[in-house]
């Protein structure tokens, strides 16, 4: 029996099956299999931990003659069991596995199997389901269709969705692949299935909860997140100690931690900008790179009226409204955006203690810098058009002027 207990001992090592839940199983598959013959809920059994040992019993009626030998037992071998009984009494008795049929052997040992793969099933389940909300780092196996197959932790494999994917990343078999586990869902025929994400905004939450050591101790904390997956995603960060920067900590000497991120989100842009409870502050500082003249809040409707400078209005709305929409998911509050002469155009009261002339712009990235000098090279352009078109009329006006008086002085002659 010893045999037993080493082999439940390695299944318990490599399989992750609780060594009582298979001696359960064991214990349940032998009354299952005695049923037959010794009637439902009639049969004991027990098995030794430690060694291995089961016994089995079951009730038998002390007679004087035996008509059934599954049920019923002498009174001169009763009373080797309990001197005290009598005729018509019942006393447990120990079954002899020799006693079991082939038929029933047979049972036992496909029920034992079964609840072995039931166990190790759930033992899977469980490891997953612990690490719900977290990242996982697989092993890429193939591609289905359009689809990838992973394998996590060499436990097994699931599949990450197309829609799930950072636009353009491709992977090739054997390729490490960082996945946000969304959750662990069990399905109707006993198995279960893992959904996992890379777009998910808690993906990104969760990459900066391993990359900053300041979120690991609570220093600093995310307060919201919004993304736009492969393109850009804005976190707004607040730090619990007046001495931490939030922002900094995030980003890191030398933008190292930013870096590190970036790098697992396929080049992903990220803007980290400070929380404020203040919402207009807020809303200011979630239209970064751009800056606010004024931002008027109405907290009841969740609406903010926000200007911004002439030559800044296409920043802060950003390429395609993107700048905008992702501040809008961020404060949730919807944001209607307005240039400086807008603004006084259309009659609207705005305060512009917000606009800073000594605004820095290097503290963002490159590509603002580039879209902001694209900005300015237009407005270089349309201003030399219009300062060539009006010397072009200046010198019309000119010629025109010219030829009226050579007429006149022609018509006195």
């Amino acid at each position: 029996m010893t045999e037993i207990i080493e082999a439940l001992n390695m299944l318990e090592k490599e399989k992750s099956i609780d060594k009582a839940v298979m001696i359960d199983s064991i214990e349940k598959a032998i009354v299952s299999a005695c049923e037959r013959d010794f009637g439902k809920d009639a049969v004991i059994a027990k098995m030794d931990p430690d060694t291995g040992e089961i016994t089995v019993t079951a009730p038998k009626q002390v007679v004087d003659e035996i008509n059934d030998p599954n049920t019923d037992i002498l009174i001169e071998d009763a009373r080797h069991i309990d001197p005290d009984c009598e005729i018509n009494d019942f006393i447990q008795c120990e079954i002899k596995t020799l006693d079991f049929g082939r038929i029933a052997a047979q049972k036992a040992r496909g029920i034992i199997l079964q609840n072995i793969k039931e166990g190790e099933r759930r033992a899977v389940y469980d490891y997953f389901k612990e690490r719900e909300k977290t990242i996982m780092t697989g092993v890429v196996q193939r591609y289905v269709g359009y689809n990838l197959s992973v394998n996590l932790d060499g436990k097994t494999d699931t599949i990450l969705s197309s829609r799930e994917m950072i636009p353009g990343e491709k992977y090739r078999p054997g390729d490490r692949i960082k996945l946000y586990i969304v959750g662990v869902k069990e399905n109707q025929k006993g198995g279960f299935r893992i959904v996992t994400s890379r777009t998910h905004p808690e993906f990104v939450k969760k990459l900066f909860e391993r990359e900053v050591a300041e979120m690991a101790d609570g220093t600093v904390e995310i307060m919201s997140i919004s993304r736009e997956a492969g393109s850009r995603s804005k976190l707004a960060v607040w730090s619990n100690d007046p001495d931490v920067d939030a922002v900094g900590a995030c980003v890191g000497v030398n933008s190292i931690r930013i870096n590190n991120i970036v790098d697992d989100l396929c080049g992903e842009k990220i803007d980290v900008i400070e929380w404020d409870e203040d919402p207009a502050v807020f809303i200011e500082n979630a239209l970064r790179p751009s800056p606010v003249i004024s931002v008027v809040v109405d907290e009841d409707e969740r609406m903010a009226r926000v200007v911004v400078p002439d030559e800044k209005l296409s920043l802060a709305i950003g390429k395609e409204g993107q700048n905008a929409r992702l501040a809008a998911r961020l404060t949730d509050y919807k944001i209607d955006i307005k240039s400086e002469s807008q603004a006084e155009a259309e009659g609207d009261e705005y305060d512009d203690e917000y606009y800073d002339d000594e605004y820095d712009e290097e503290e963002y990235d490159d590509a603002d810098a580039e879209d902001d000098v694209e900005d300015t090279a237009e407005d270089v352009a349309e201003d030399a058009a219009e300062d060539v078109a009006e010397d072009a009329t200046e010198d019309d006006t000119e010629e025109a002027a010219a030829e009226d008086t050579s007429d006149d002085e022609a018509s006195e002659e």
